[in-house]
């Protein structure tokens, strides 16, 4: 008997046959001929039971399909016509059983078990929408430490583009697995189903139903790929409907479509590949659907799938462009480029070109160009930034929180960034950088600040200086917002120590920043804090001093009382007026806030003491000494305890002295 000539398996040698060998074989066949009888149509031969009437129909398959081949036949004889006949119906009852092993005899394939075991070591958590850029009072409130938790919580720390699974895949008890890199092929169907499919192949194209045999295995493996794709959350997108999507429900399928690429690449098309593979390795050359080699039922599988999940990729590469994108787009973009060794692992693997790998490496690119363009917008928004009211009590600018929590994500990105930021910023040579056409020049007069230069310093370090430097050139316009000079340097103050905060806080962005810059920024700080005191107290301590005081002439000399009561009162009123002003305003950070105390204490207490003392008793000589001294050392240490809180003082200070 022979085999499948043309259908991949060595042909046992031949033995004669005589007209009755074919006649039974023909019998047989039409015994089972599904048109004949409905009886013939609901049974199966291949329903995983008794395989010897199996086997006796695929032999007598191979007693026609030889007969056929023989010269003696005559073309158009009796037999011949019959034999043809007999083909026929063969073929269409093997079509109709390679579909129902295909339909029936699959193994359970629990495909959310399998897309998070993927997902367990491929998390990614940076999600910028979470990080508080919120510019309400509220939001400004707080020690700095407090900020930090809440920002370590909205930010979290960003995992691994998901490189090889280090842990087995676990699935239904009948499913086996071989890896290759970070593919997990299953066995989608038991090996004894997959033994039947390929002898029911191997017959179909050597009788030349290749193609039908394609169609069918084509339309029911492709209604598995399509329904996995519905279990994992992938929805039918144009474009455009991904494009008019809100941002949050944008970034929900960000997430949804990462998990389900990694999954749909790995394990279902790495899969569909496999059991292509056992069925058709050899069998189809050039007769597959649209001339295609032996992977044509396998790109006829999941070419529409594979599509469908690259089209919501190349929307997102190709859409508008805003700062809150630029994280969900790296992870979009790490996600794919992790994945592009897999998908030509599965789509390349007998040819040198694929349209689905050529696409996935051209929306990669496209995400890379997105990524570039999103920070340099950021960079020129952080520029303009128009905001003209300025924050109460001189606290953190929300623009500053913003700024910091943005560029410390971005340094969580740094492996992935270093790679696509491959040119420095441009310093600009007039105040018109990153400017719209009719804004006001005189905004940003200019931005003092040079870009620190060194050579080993990355293109990446660069912009994140730069955009410090920009964010800095900013704020010092904000500054001038405030009507009382000394909020204004308080502001800077805050604001500048709460960059440096977050940089000393990074060690991945203070690596970049570099410790010479973030010096330059601390002495900044410092130098804000310095010009603070002066503006604010120097009318006080003005009024503590000597000059003004001494008379002489005449019959006597020594000190005016009443120049030195009227001296007195301008200083109550003066410390008044400060205590008040400068309890509502507000430095966030409790050990910065505790630090300005202590400085102001050292410069007003001392001052404050040897005035009372050198004069004290001129006035306690007179009428009504309270009247003029209100305040011991005590009193004022204890009212510097209400500055900077942000609030009215909940308490009295002063106590009568005498």
């Amino acid at each position: 008997m022979d085999g499948s000539d043309g259908g991949g398996t060595p042909s046992p040698a031949a033995s004669p046959m005589t007209a009755d060998d074919v006649e039974a074989a023909e019998k047989l066949i039409m015994c089972w001929d599904s048109a004949a009888s409905e009886e013939s149509a609901a049974r199966m031969l291949f329903d995983g039971g008794d395989r010897a009437e199996a086997d006796r129909y695929l032999r007598a398959v191979d007693e026609i399909r030889r007969s056929l081949r023989d010269p003696a036949g005559g073309t158009g004889s009796p037999r011949r016509l019959t034999s043809g006949g007999a083909i026929q119906a063969a073929m269409a009852r093997l079509e109709d059983e390679f579909r129902n092993i295909l339909v029936s005899r699959v193994n359970a394939v629990e495909i959310e078990a399998l897309a998070s075991d993927l997902s367990f070591a491929s998390l990614s958590s940076a999600d910028f929408s979470a990080v508080d850029v919120g510019g309400g009072e509220d939001s400004c409130r707080g020690d700095y430490k407090d900020e930090a938790d809440e920002d370590a919580a909205d930010g979290s720390s960003r995992g691994g583009g998901g490189g090889s699974i280090s842990r087995t895949i676990t699935a239904s008890s009948n499913q086996s697995y071989r890896s290759a890199s970070s593919i997990r092929e299953i066995d989608l169907v038991p090996a004894d189903a997959v033994d039947d499919l390929r002898s029911i192949a191997e017959r179909m194209v050597a009788s030349g139903y290749g193609r039908e045999c394609v169609q069918v295995y084509g339309s029911v493996r492709k209604a598995a790929v399509d329904h996995s794709l519905r279990q994992l959350g992938v929805e039918k997108l144009s474009i455009g409907d991904v494009q008019r999507l809100e941002w949050e429900a944008l970034e929900t399928k960000i997430r949804r479509w990462i998990r389900a690429a990694r999954t749909c690449v790995r394990v279902v098309f790495a899969s569909e590949r496999r059991l292509c593979e056992q069925i058709f390795d050899g069998l189809l050359g050039g007769v597959g659907v649209g001339g295609g080699g032996d992977d044509a039922p396998f790109l006829e599988t999941v070419k529409g799938a594979a599509i469908q999940l690259l089209g919501f990729a190349e929307a997102i590469s190709i859409g508008r462009r805003s700062p809150e994108k630029l994280f969900k787009i790296l992870d979009l973009h790490d996600a794919l480029a992790d994945l592009l060794p897999d998908v030509a692992d599965v789509f390349l693997r007998y040819r040198p070109t694929d349209p689905i790998h050529t696409q996935a490496t051209e929306i990669v690119s496209r995400l890379a160009e997105a990524a570039r363009g999103i920070l340099s917008e950021f960079e020129s928004a952080v520029l303009r930034d128009p905001s003209k009211i300025p924050v109460p009590g001189g606290t953190i600018h929300p623009l500053t929180r913003y700024v910091m929590n943005y560029i410390s994500l971005i340094s969580d990105y740094k492996p992935t960034l270093t790679e696509l930021i491959v040119a420095k910023p441009a310093a600009p040579t007039s105040p018109r950088f990153g400017a719209s056409p009719g804004d006001d020049d005189s905004a940003f007069p200019s931005l003092e600040m040079e870009l620190p230069e060194s050579e080993d310093q990355s293109p990446l370090a660069a912009h994140l200086i730069w955009i410090i430097v920009i964010l800095q050139s900013n704020l010092e316009n904000k500054a001038k917002l405030y009507k009382d000079v000394a909020l204004s340097h308080l502001f800077l103050m805050n604001n500048v120590h709460y960059i440096v905060h977050k940089v000393k806080g990074n060690p991945e962005l203070r690596e970049m920043i570099g410790d010479d810059y973030l010096k330059k920024m601390t002495g900044k700080f410092r130098q804000a804090a310095t010009s603070y005191q002066r503006s604010a107290w120097a009318r006080v301590l003005h009024c503590l001093r000597d000059e003004g005081l001494h008379v002489s002439g005449g019959f006597s000399s020594g000190i005016s009382k009443s120049s030195l009561r009227e001296r007195f009162r301008a200083f109550n009123l003066v410390f008044d007026e400060v205590h008040r002003t400068q309890s509502l305003w507000l430095v966030p950070d409790g050990q910065l806030r505790e630090e300005l105390r202590i400085s102001i204490s050292e410069l007003l207490l001392p001052a404050y003491r040897s005035f009372l003392g050198r004069f004290r008793h001129h006035i306690e000589s007179g009428r009504h000494p309270e009247m003029y001294i209100k305040y011991s050392v005590e009193d004022l240490e204890t009212a510097l305890s209400d500055f900077f809180e942000g609030a009215p003082p909940s308490l009295p200070y002063r106590r009568r002295s005498h």
